[in-house]
């Protein structure tokens, strides 16, 4: 037997702290769990293996960075999109809406990439805006600003779907 590993114990502790974060960022950008799931075990298994991450400033930002690297990488390779599975999880409240779970996935969707990034990565993984503009390469004003423009298009589209429920039960 021997002795633990400091550095598997902190990707660890780094892996249940940000893991469900980071896969749903993976999945937004390449619309596939399965290639989701499979770059961000890439990433871990990479930095148990060489333990960069002691370099990073920002041991978060750079898991993010890592994982969006995975998926362009894996995209660039496969050149294909697949449809994000409708059964996936996303939202895990008590009483879940499905419909209105699908109706902003599918918003969501509808987002130019760049802004379903920054929605992603502030909402789901609670990056602040200087953190995404360093990720993304960008300044934190157009980092919000791409969120700023982001909601209100989802806002729009949600309100959208909402008026023309209302209207057919009439």
């Amino acid at each position: 037997m021997g002795r633990p590993n400091p550095k598997a114990n902190e990707i660890e502790v780094l892996y249940r702290q940000h893991g469900a974060a980071l896969l749903l960022f993976a999945s937004a950008m390449s619309d596939d769990r399965g290639r989701a799931q499979d770059a961000l075990h890439q990433v871990f298994l990479k930095l148990i293996e060489n333990g960069r991450l002691n370099r990073a400033a920002d041991k978060k930002a750079y898991l993010f960075a890592c994982v969006r690297n995975a998926v362009l990488n894996d995209s660039t390779l496969q050149r294909r999109n697949t449809a994000l599975d409708a059964d996936s999880i996303w939202f895990s409240p008590l009483d879940r809406d499905y419909s209105e779970e699908r109706n902003l996935r599918c918003a969501l969707k509808g987002l130019p990439d760049d802004q379903r990034e920054v929605v992603v990565l502030h909402i789901w993984g609670e990056l602040t805006f200087s953190q995404i503009g360093e990720l993304l390469g960008v300044s934190s004003n157009t980092a919000a600003s791409r969120y700023r423009y982001a909601l209100a298009k989802l806002r729009d589209s949600m309100s959208a779907k909402e008026d023309s429920r209302a209207n057919s039960r009439r």
